[in-house]
């Protein structure tokens, strides 16, 4: 998985639904909205005045731990 400024949220909610707890914590409620899962990580954060590198970091924080097979990219 892919975790960079640019991911979808859709393919970070497919990949793992659980994620979806990490954005409801700083504001992120709208996922009953179909526009807002093809939002880039970036574009979700800007949005809710989040600072996308630290939210990226809690991400892959979440990855490593509940996904440890899985190497998250930290390229921006």
């Amino acid at each position: 998985m892919e975790l960079t400024k640019d991911t979808m949220i859709y393919d970070i909610v497919a990949y793992d639904s659980g994620v979806v707890d990490l954005f409801m914590e700083i504001g992120m409620h709208c996922f009953s909205c179909p526009a807002a899962l093809f939002e880039t990580v970036e574009e979700a954060c800007s949005v809710h005045g989040v600072d996308t590198d630290d939210f990226l970091e809690g991400l892959r924080a979440y990855f490593a731990e509940n996904h440890p097979e899985t190497e998250t990219d930290n390229a921006e």
